[in-house]
C-alpha cells in the first residue's frame, strides 16, 4: 500500500492541472518535505484538522499554489496568520522568485514556520515575524494573503486598513466572507476553488487603480 507521503504526491501530479499550476519535479519533493515534516508536528500544535493525504495536496496545497497565478515576477508577499505555512510556503517552492513576510502570533507554530522554510530551503526568501499583525508595522509588499484568522469577519476590516496601501489583497474564503470582501473591495473578482463549490479566491485592490 502505497505510504502518505507517496499518495500525497500522486495526487498533487494528477491534480495540478485542475489548479491552473504546472509543478517541477524539484517543487514536488520539497513539497513532499513540508507535508512530511507537518505530518510530524500536527498532533502537537493542531496546524491543520486532520485529513488525508489527497485532501491536503487538493484542499490545502494545491489551493494555495493558485496564488502563485496572481503574483507578479519578483514579487513581495506579507503572509497574514500564517499558521501552518498556507499559503505562503507551497507558493515560496513552486515561485523561487517571490520573497514573503510572514506573519504569525503563535510561538509555537512559529517554530514550525522556521523548520518548514528550513526543509524547504526557502529561508532566503523569507521573514517570520512572531507578532499579531496589527501590533506589527505594515511591511513595504505588494500582495497581501490570508487563508485563516480568527475572527475573519470581525478582524478584516482591519486587515484591509492595515494592508499596504497599493497591495493586491489575495484572500480566501467561503461564500459569506467573499460577500463581505466584495463589499469593502468593490472592484475585487472572484476566482472559484476548482472542485468546490463554496471556497473561493478573492482578489482585491484596496485602492483600485485610476
Amino acid at each position: 500500500m502505497p505510504t502518505p507521503i507517496e499518495q500525497f504526491q500522486k495526487t498533487l501530479q494528477d491534480n495540478a492541472a485542475d489548479f491552473g499550476l504546472r509543478l517541477s519535479n524539484d517543487s514536488i519533493e520539497k513539497l513532499n518535505r513540508y507535508y512530511e515534516l507537518l505530518l510530524n508536528w500536527n498532533d502537537r500544535l493542531h496546524l491543520v484538522a486532520p485529513c488525508s493525504p489527497q485532501e491536503f495536496a487538493t484542499r490545502h496545497v494545491l489551493e494555495s499554489i493558485m496564488v502563485i497565478n496572481h503574483l507578479s515576477p519578483d514579487a513581495r508577499v506579507v503572509d497574514i496568520g500564517s499558521g501552518a505555512g498556507l499559503p505562503v510556503i507551497p507558493c515560496l517552492i513552486a515561485r523561487p522568485d517571490v520573497c514573503a513576510t510572514l506573519i504569525e502570533s503563535s510561538a509555537k507554530k512559529a517554530v514550525f514556520l522556521r523548520e518548514a522554510l528550513r526543509g524547504a530551503n526557502c529561508q532566503s526568501q523569507a521573514q517570520l515575524i512572531v507578532e499579531r499583525f496589527q501590533q506589527t508595522a505594515t511591511p513595504d509588499a505588494d500582495f497581501v494573503t490570508c487563508r485563516a484568522l480568527d475572527r475573519f469577519p470581525q478582524v478584516l476590516p482591519i486587515l484591509i486598513e492595515w494592508s499596504p496601501p497599493t497591495s493586491t489583497l489575495l484572500l480566501f474564503a467561503g461564500e459569506s466572507l467573499s460577500n463581505q470582501i466584495k463589499a469593502m473591495l468593490p472592484s475585487a473578482k472572484v476566482e472559484k476553488i476548482p472542485n468546490s463549490e463554496r471556497r473561493f479566491l478573492i482578489i482585491g485592490m484596496r485602492q483600485p487603480r485610476a
